[in-house]
């Protein structure tokens, strides 16, 4: 029986290769794999001994050779395969052993483009996906995890067993031609979305359950995309939960937009909160004053590196939160959280990079499909004042402030607040003038000489008169409705500034 070996990985590939020789087989291998494998004492017969024919163009031209893929394709169980391997003089390949260049690793590294050419594996991929077609035949095997089991059903068959090892196979070669497709994609210069897309991604967390009890969940990570929350590394705390990192991507997303030092915080996937103070503590402080109630057992992210005030400020009595999240945590606010009594030991602290501002790819399934866009990043706003009344600079901040929370609420969006603190927020509302009417029942007497924020333009100018009557002072939208000489004569008519920005900012 015969065993090919031909791993970039070596990690136990020694011991695997003991097992197999224990068992009888004659070992063929490659390049480093094979030097390895002498090193450890082990008879090894070289690819070339097999094909006639050597090494060749630095490596590129090894494994493609007929008795390599016939004793990998020949299927033992009928007489004409037999038949032909016998007349070729193929041997058949029992065992199958193969990882691939490390294509991931180069790109992500510096690297030239010629670096990472000579990283896409060719005769790798080949063997593989040869290999598991004919399963029923051949053990093929990809992760270094597989090994011991490999050997145990060698010694004792387990029904299905090598089909499982074939479909591994078979996501394995995928997911590293996924990097490939993508990567050559950026590189020609042509759009994301190519008439046929090709996505990879590693799982790292499988969850007890996903968004309820009832359905699967895990988190998957895009080995070639820019960091976010997926990259986070949790320092303490129980088990992440589905829920709970889809609202901490929503707070992290969120607060990079703010200015350094910001807190946001969020419940159920809307912000509850959000405020610059003078120091993060403070922050937190505002944040968690616009609605206390929801901010209980929310989710807190802080641009910035968390100290010890301000988890103190977080561990008050009546406070709870599920996860917070830092671009880092000094030893001292780590152990304020650990020894909170009564939540310390549920509280998850994630560290994570701060996402670049620039649009990625962003995903939603629908049932048989995927709706697949840009992610939404305000590049390309040019404000523009529309009344007569123009926004003080006092109002004008407070304007930013809101434009910069509204992306992260869910459609129809409303928020009101000031130029440093959020106060209000509608959200998810059937029709504008709802959210306007929450946003404002929530920002209560403060919404006095506030500013409030739209995701997309008022149809009508009702919710302008409704903002009116709570003291709302500068109001920005998109603008864009036909109705934009009617609202805006309504907010000259009630001494509201209006700054139209040009850009929607749905979220559903």
């Amino acid at each position: 029986m015969r065993a090919l070996l031909s791993v970039t990985d070596k990690s136990g590939i020694v011991e695997f290769a003991r097992g197999l020789e224990g068992l009888g087989f004659e070992l063929i291998s490659t390049g480093g794999t094979a030097n390895v494998l002498r090193e450890a004492g082990m008879i090894v017969y070289d690819v070339s001994q097999v094909t006639g024919f050597p090494e060749m163009m630095d490596g590129r031209l090894k494994t493609l050779h007929p008795f390599v893929h016939g004793g990998l394709l020949g299927d033992r169980r009928e007489e004409k395969h037999r038949r032909a391997m016998a007349d070729a003089g193929i041997e058949a390949i029992h065992v199958l052993c193969v990882n691939l260049y490390a294509f991931e690793k180069t790109v992500t590294n510096p690297h030239t483009f010629e670096e990472a050419i000579e990283a896409i594996d060719i005769g790798g991929p080949a063997m593989i996906r040869a290999a598991a077609k004919n399963h029923p035949n051949v053990y093929v095997i990809v992760d270094p995890a597989d090994y011991p089991l490999v050997i145990s059903d060698l010694q004792s068959p387990v029904d299905g067993f090598k089909r499982k090892l074939a479909a591994k196979a078979f996501r394995h070669t995928a997911f590293y031609d996924s990097m490939i497709a993508r990567y050559m994609t950026e590189a020609s210069g042509e759009d994301e979305l190519t008439p046929t897309l090709t996505l990879g991604y590693r799982r790292t967390i499988a969850f007890r359950y996903g968004e309820n009890p009832h359905q699967s969940g895990a988190l998957y990570q895009d080995p070639l995309a820019e960091p976010g929350i997926a990259q986070a590394v949790q320092l303490w705390g129980k088990d992440l939960s589905y829920n709970n990192l889809n609202d901490a991507d929503g707070a992290w997303e969120l607060v990079a937009d703010l200015p350094e030092g910001s807190c946001a915080i969020i419940k159920h996937g809307n912000p509850c909160g959000a405020a610059h103070g003078s120091t993060m503590a403070e922050s937190y402080a505002l944040a968690r004053q616009s609605d206390p109630i929801s901010a209980f057992g929310g989710i807190a992210a802080f641009h910035g590196r968390i100290e010890a005030e301000t988890a103190m400020a977080m561990t008050e009595k009546g406070n709870f939160l599920e996860v917070v999240i830092g671009t880092g945590f000094s030893d001292e606010a780590l152990d304020t959280f650990k020894n909170r009594s009564g939540w310390g030991q549920d509280v998850r602290l994630l560290q994570a990079p701060l996402p670049p501002r620039k649009s990625t790819l962003s995903l939603k399934s629908i049932r048989g499909g995927a709706i697949i866009q840009g992610s939404d990043e305000d590049s390309s706003s040019e404000w523009k004042v529309v009344t007569d009344n123009a926004p003080t600079r006092e109002q004008m901040e407070s304007l930013e402030f809101q434009w910069a929370v509204i992306p992260h609420v869910k459609s129809n969006a409303i928020v009101v607040g000031t130029s440093n603190r959020l106060l209000g927020v509608g959200a998810g509302q059937m029709n504008r003038v709802q959210s306007v009417r929450l946003a404002l029942e929530q920002a209560g007497d403060e919404a006095k000489g506030a500013c409030l924020a739209s995701d997309a333009f008022f149809p009508f100018p009702d919710s302008v008169e409704t903002a009116a009557k709570s003291g709302i002072a500068a109001i920005v939208q998109p603008g864009g409705s036909k109705k934009d000489g009617d609202v805006i004569a309504k907010a000259n008519e009630l001494g509201i500034a209006m700054v139209f920005t040009g850009v929607r900012h749905f979220r559903h």
